[in-house]
């Protein structure tokens, strides 16, 4: 149009799309939120079918290389299990999954000499050395192939390169989904949907009510030809160089955490997940194609000076880049109840707990839209305050949502009622009978509401 103004919009015929498939359940993304929904549906006895866009499943913690599972102990209690727990023992007997023994989880300088590198520590304490606790450091390509031994094992009917497009809502409840793909649309209907995108893709298009904010984002990368012996050796023999040197790399990343590298299992590899950056929309795609500049620029800024500067790192190399920008923050749902800031710090309990985080609960309430019907979230997309959701938004907390969401849906279809309409104390019983703590007891530490317990 050239000469001319561009129009603001365009108009497009409606969608026909071929239904390709009809489950119980149909499960939008493939995350660790959405592997273990869709795994936790079919073995309640659902029919499932789980959609991914890419062309493997894991989400951030394959495709996105967040490589460490965390914030998921209240002490000395683990508080995450579940699915979390045979992600964990099934990558380990690959040897592709580390995490401390017991007896190893306490605060030492030799304790820290031995797991702090594998980010295996209490990152909420405030005590020096940070004491060691149980957290998991793994392969991506490892999770990959965990998840698809679970998704093929539960007999959910996977399809992968199956971009969510477009939700059917029909009488104020969603029917199914269109996907794009390359046969173009496709849909694929259910009789429960539930919403793992991370961004709440299927139930702001449906007409759920959310909030919208933004977060840090991370391109985590890794490097290779690491003498991770040498480069920890350096730290603990020059603590005071060494600060000097990982400030001055972290300032040229720009952002990073306390740690900038970690260990991973695969040895002389190591997992960076930086640079930190602010100021980005991960539901933009011109914000994020600028985030993407943005982060290999630093990256390939700090690489000779690694190579040069710090001992242990003389034959590094970048051995790859996350396929998946890391976002934290983009749309939150506003469901049946909005957990805040002080529900996370205060260890709130409700009796409608579902899933339990490092010390906090999620109540079944802040998976269900008000707006919509039929519809569940799971994930770091679920009801809560922008500031909730900052510190209650890891992998394994979001895999309880996940494996909470799946067992509702596949509930609701059982007794032929509405997914807002299942009891919660079904939902707590049949976690426990897959493996995993609801968070219906409250731990000594949580702050119980008499008005909220009463109501039980």
């Amino acid at each position: 149009m050239k000469g001319s103004q561009m129009p603001q919009t365009v108009s497009l015929d409606a969608v026909e799309a071929p239904v390709v498939q009809r489950s119980d359940v149909v499960v939008v993304g493939g995350g660790p939120a959405g592997v273990s929904a869709a795994v936790a549906a079919a073995r309640t006895g659902a029919d499932v079918t789980l959609l991914e866009r890419y062309s493997a499943l894991g989400g951030l913690a394959s495709g996105g290389m967040v490589l460490v599972l965390d914030d998921m102990i209240n002490g000395s209690e683990v508080t995450v299990t579940g699915i979390v727990d045979e992600y964990v023992e099934r990558m380990a007997k690959l040897g592709l999954a580390v995490y401390p023994p017991a007896e190893d989880r306490y605060s030492s300088p030799e304790m820290w000499a031995k797991w702090g590198r594998w980010g295996a520590f209490d990152f909420h304490s405030h005590t020096s050395p940070k004491p060691i606790c149980y957290a998991v450091a793994f392969d991506p390509d490892g999770w990959k192939r965990v998840s698809n031994d679970l998704v093929r094992e539960s007999g959910v009917n996977l399809r992968l390169h199956s971009w969510f497009s477009r939700p059917v809502v029909q009488d104020g409840a969603v029917k199914g989904v269109v996907c794009e793909t390359k046969s173009g649309p496709q849909a694929v209907m259910g009789d429960v949907v539930i919403d793992t995108t991370g961004d709440i893709d299927v139930a702001s298009r449906a007409g759920a009510s959310y909030a919208q904010d933004n977060y840090l984002v991370t391109l985590v990368f890794r490097l290779g030809g690491v003498d991770t012996a040498a480069a920890e050796r350096f730290e603990q023999e020059n603590p005071r160089e060494a600060r000097a040197v990982n400030r001055k790399i972290k300032r040229m990343l720009g952002g990073a955490w306390e740690l900038w590298w970690l260990k991973t299992p695969v040895p002389g590899v190591v997992w960076c997940n930086c640079p930190h950056m602010t100021g980005f929309d991960g539901t933009d795609p011109a914000s994020l194609t600028e985030a993407e500049f943005e982060a290999r620029a630093r990256i390939g800024a700090v690489l000779d000076h690694i190579k040069s500067d710090l001992p242990g790192f003389d034959n590094a190399y970048l051995l790859d880049v996350a396929e998946q920008m890391g976002v934290r923050q983009t749309r939150l749902l506003q469901g049946e109840y909005v957990v805040t800031k002080d529900d996370v710090t205060s260890r709130r309990h409700f009796a409608d707990s579902v899933a339990r985080g490092r010390d906090y609960y999620t109540p079944y309430r802040a998976l269900l839209p008000r707006d919509v019907d039929q519809l569940l979230v799971a994930g770091r997309h679920y009801s809560a305050t922008p500031e909730a959701q900052r510190i209650s938004r890891e992998i394994p907390p979001c895999m309880a949502m996940g494996q909470a969401a799946g067992i509702a849906a596949a509930t609701a279809v059982e007794q032929g009622v509405l997914v807002r309409d299942v009891d919660p104390a079904v939902i707590q019983r049949r976690m426990r009978e897959q493996g995993a703590d609801p968070g219906d007891v409250p731990a000594e530490n949580a702050t119980v509401d008499q008005i909220e317990e009463s109501v039980a």
